[in-house]
């Protein structure tokens, strides 16, 4: 293995911290200092994985938020998770944050199942894109630090049944997929809006060129849950190897001065400034179908708010 040219001094900064203790500025260092740019497109496949669950894509297609604002619904989950991530759980910004998801997602009836599983997604992704497409591989020291830091968000959302440690965590995921991915109206509309807004991102390159970009991420599960065909294999093939020569380039760069807030690594439109209380869907009446059961909301306490 090539020796490890950049980043040297942050690894040993992630690796001189308690995981279990010092996780909020090991997860900074870990995900706006040493991978900012696999975290924010590892983030992305994230969601997009979450929607081939059709109780989940279903519910989005309800809403018709991510047919009809898709970049703003991308632009509100960045900044919303951004913001305990620079600032911290306990800041001013991490807990306004926490409370306005809270809020958002306390206006519909969702599985603790569903929740868990989004979940472990911000922490199995990422993993697996590391694996395949970072320019070092993740230390154990990492791994930790990242299921700590999510188990702690899960917790101030008050869901339940996480996993407890990293790898029970990438394995509930790939279960989880396994058994709920499926093809519905919900999974297809919500998946392909989300696609055409990458589509959008890239013009001026020809949609198709895009679009089979995006399939050549996908493995055959998701790809089927929204109904796309799969990229050929010389198209799979030189994305793959396009990344990992990225992953050599970065490996040699000069160790990085600062770190990466979250909406300078993507495509985010919306004002950083924007006040939080603006973020999220609209406050319309939903449907009665999307309201929350009595029972089920009274289940959910809200931790962190």
């Amino acid at each position: 293995m090539a020796a490890d040219t950049r980043g040297g001094s942050v690894l040993e900064r992630i690796q001189a911290l308690d995981p279990e203790r010092d996780y909020e500025e090991g997860y900074r260092l870990h995900a706006a200092w040493a991978f900012p740019w696999d975290t924010a497109r590892a983030l992305e496949l994230a969601l997009l994985r979450t929607y081939a669950v059709p109780s989940v894509g279903d519910l989005l297609h309800a809403t018709q938020e991510f047919e009809q604002r898709t970049q703003k619904r991308y632009d509100d989950t960045v900044l919303l998770l951004s913001a305990p991530a620079e600032h911290g759980f306990e800041s001013p910004q991490g807990r306004a944050a926490i409370r306005r998801i809270n809020r958002i997602h306390a206006r519909f009836d969702i599985a603790d199942e569903d929740y868990a599983y989004v979940l472990s997604t911000f922490v199995a992704v990422p993993a697996r894109w590391i694996e395949r497409f970072g320019w070092r591989p993740m230390s154990a020291h990492e791994q930790v630090i990242t299921q700590t830091y999510y188990a702690e968000l899960g917790r101030r959302m008050g869901i339940r049944g996480l996993p407890p440690t990293f790898a029970e965590t990438l394995a509930f995921s790939a279960a989880y997929e396994e058994e709920h991915f499926g093809r519905t109206r919900g999974t297809e509309a919500v998946g392909t809006a989300t696609r055409e807004l990458f589509v959008r991102w890239f013009a001026p390159v020809p949609a198709r060129v895009t679009r089979t970009a995006v399939h050549a991420l996908c493995d055959e599960p998701l790809l089927r849950a929204f109904g796309w065909d799969p990229a050929p294999r010389p198209v799979v093939r030189a994305a793959e190897a396009a990344l990992r020569a990225r992953a050599r380039v970065v490996r040699h760069l000069p160790d990085r001065r600062a770190g990466v807030p979250a909406t300078e690594t993507g495509f985010v439109r919306t004002d950083p400034a924007t006040p939080v209380e603006r973020l999220g869907p609209s406050g319309a009446p939903l449907p009665a179908a999307l309201l929350p059961r009595p029972e089920a909301a009274g289940e959910r306490p809200r931790a962190g708010g």
